[in-house]
């Protein structure tokens, strides 16, 4: 295994991840058990094991650590006051209800608990390895599953197995530096495997590590009062199904005070998160490189310092910002308020960032849909922002400024807060400013001199104002916005024909006029 060592650029990362065409899986286990792919890949590509290999430098990830002989397994069989450990294993403790793994290796547990606890109290320099197959843990005093101590620990869910864990509602240790989550490490902590798992946080968090989290395989469900999964240095997904509804944050890494941590990492695999706080959220970078992220339900979506997205397929909704570059520590400048620059004027301008690179990404928001407090650039991709009905917000919120470059960007919202792509932008676009709101599902299309259709897009909500900007849209040139005629898509963007539409008028591209009210043009 390794060990984190480096300062993590995750722009430049994430980018170099989508220009490799970089997906993750892991390997096969000498067992025969697929260890670190949700589809059990067995041989992993030449891009797979840069993936790998890139993620294994800046964090303590190592998919030979997915490997093991099965002959050396020690078996402990859970149960209620007769809980047993095969042969005369020296590394396994029973005491009553509390089994404590205490040395290195490969543990496969089985059988249930239903008021006991796994404890991991292994050495500094000791990787403990721990096969769930067909495990039920609960207990009514705090956490059912610890690890006190180890330099890495990885839960390992055996294919086809079912698994639970599931604290107590009330701690009786409720001190600083006690337990707080249904699984809880001190050390660096990996999920792997191909079986589920069932986290059932009743008094505060689902799975937390305190070090580092990397989740590299595995069907898990996370419900929790407070946080569903943390990562405190910083938070991997590789691959996986996992499912996450919490009251506070979803998936988040928080480590506000070493250098260099404070990240997460999305490079596969499938999350989806309700949160009753912020959906997915890093103290310094987030990054999107691969897979698919869901944030059905949020205050915040996406949050963090700096925020990349280079792959992937990104749905976030919320009750705020859907991708807020907000936090951490940031010394401010004042912006003139220039184009793309807030439009109030004024502003600070912090050391925040909203890169987007490629991948798709959908953001409906009740705050700014996309927001930087510093700059933000849109390079590549879909972006589409069905942004909110107050003029108090905007789709498009960036204090410094807004480069747009390559992509396709569909940014609808209030008239009132617009924001538009900066000077420096070298792709043009066009601002489309409705005489009166349009309702929720009225067609927007766009088409050039010629009358060839550029744009068809599907209103989700009552919107005042749209931001569109394409490689086809030439500058200076003018474009006619229509209402009506036919879509083959019921929000957002696709297909069109203006059959039946309505002209509303003209619009020149290149030509932005920031925060003006309705019916302004």
């Amino acid at each position: 295994m390794r060990k984190f060592s480096k300062t993590f650029s995750v722009a430049a990362f994430a980018l170099a991840l989508t220009l490799a065409g970089c997906s993750a899986s892991g390997s096969t286990a000498s067992n025969g058990t697929a260890a670190g792919s949700q589809s059990g890949t067995n041989t992993a590509s030449t891009t797979q094991m840069v993936t790998a290999a890139s993620i294994s430098e800046d964090s303590h990830y190592d998919a030979d650590d997915l490997t093991w002989d099965a002959a050396k397994e020690v078996a402990v069989t859970l149960k209620d006051g007769a809980s047993t450990v095969a042969g005369s294993a020296a590394g396994v403790k029973v005491d009553g209800d509390t089994v404590t793994i205490t040395a290195a290796g490969t543990y496969r547990l089985s059988g249930s608990l239903s008021d006991g606890k796994v404890v991991i109290a292994a050495g500094e320099e000791d990787v403990v390895r721990v096969v769930l197959d067909g495990v039920t843990l609960a207990s009514s005093t705090g956490s059912p599953f610890v690890v006190q101590s180890a330099n890495e620990a990885i839960l390992f869910l055996d294919e086809g197995s079912t698994n639970s864990i599931k604290d107590a509602a009330t701690y009786a240790d409720q001190g600083t530096d006690a337990p707080n989550a249904a699984l809880y490490s001190m050390a660096d902590l990996t999920l792997a495997g191909t079986g589920s798992l069932e986290v059932t946080g009743q008094y505060n968090d689902g799975i937390v590590s305190k070090d580092g989290l990397v989740l590299a395989a595995g069907n898990v469900t996370v419900k929790a009062a407070d946080d569903g999964i943390l990562g405190k240095d910083y938070a991997v997904l590789l691959d996986g199904a996992y499912q996450i509804t919490a009251g506070g944050d979803g998936f988040k890494s928080d480590n506000d005070t070493d250098d260099g941590r404070g990240w997460l990492l999305v490079n596969g695999g499938k999350l989806s998160v309700s949160a009753g706080d912020d959906g997915v959220k890093a103290q310094n970078q987030l990054a999107i490189a691969n897979g698919t992220v869901t944030v059905t339900e949020s205050s915040e979506g996406l949050e963090a310092q700096h925020i990349a997205v280079s792959g992937g397929t990104v749905s976030v909704t919320a009750t705020d910002d859907g991708v807020n570059a907000s936090g951490g520590a940031s010394t401010a400048t004042q912006s003139g308020g220039g184009m793309g620059g807030g439009p109030g004027g004024g502003e600070s301008v912090g050391d925040y960032s909203v890169d987007i690179f490629g991948g798709s990404l959908t953001i409906n928001s009740e705050g700014d849909g996309l927001d930087s407090n510093g700059n933000a650039s849109i390079s590549g991709g879909a972006v589409v922002v069905n942004g909110p009905e107050s003029n108090g917000n905007g789709a498009l919120d960036v204090n410094g400024e807004l480069a747009v470059s390559g992509g396709t960007v569909a940014a609808a919202g209030s008239a009132g807060m617009v924001v538009t792509p900066g000077t420096s932008s070298t792709q043009s676009g066009v601002q489309v400013a409705f005489a009166s709101t349009v309702p929720a599902g009225t067609t927007v299309q766009l088409a050039d001199a010629d009358g060839k259709l550029v744009a068809t897009f599907v209103t989700t909500k009552a919107t005042g104002s749209l931001i569109f900007s394409a490689a086809g849209i030439e500058a200076g040139k003018q474009y006619t916005v229509y209402t009506g005629g036919t879509a083959k898509v019921q929000s957002g963007l696709g297909e069109g024909s203006l059959d039946g539409a309505t002209e509303l008028g003209t619009v020149t591209a290149g030509e932005y006029t920031q925060g003006h009210g309705p019916g302004g043009r």
